[in-house]
């Protein structure tokens, strides 16, 4: 059985910092690209990054380049998401995933994903 379990949201101030993590089990976590998604209330889920089996290859959407920083550590089944400089705009729940197509090295497209992970709340006060 697949689970993503996502930890590490809260209430942080606006230009303060948070690390996200997604605990991965019962998958061959390196076999798998990954990605970090966001759903603002009322909003749809939006891409926010994502990173290739290896670690080597990163993509951004433009609202969080130089912000955020995706990372994972394939030893130990986890994704990772630095987020600096969060902004108000920033709040939402955030969501990891995990993408197992053989023909793609990453992806920000939510349906070229396979496993999703319950989600955890970011909210950043202004």
């Amino acid at each position: 059985q697949v689970q993503l379990v996502e930890s590490g949201g809260g209430l942080v101030q606006a230009g303060g910092s948070l690390r996200l993590s997604c605990a991965a089990s019962g998958l061959t976590f390196s076999n798998y690209y990954m990605g970090w998604f966001r759903q603002p209330p009322g909003k749809e889920r939006e891409f926010i990054a994502t990173i290739s089996r290896s670690g080597s290859t990163t993509y951004y959407t433009d609202s969080v380049k130089g912000r955020f920083t995706i990372s994972r550590d394939n030893a130990k089944n986890t994704l990772y998401l630095q987020m600096n400089s969060l902004k108000p705009e920033d709040t939402s729940a955030y969501y990891c995933a995990a993408g197992l197509r053989s023909s793609l090295v990453v992806s920000n497209t939510n349906y070229n994903y396979d496993y999703w992970g319950q989600g955890t709340q970011v909210t950043v006060s202004s």
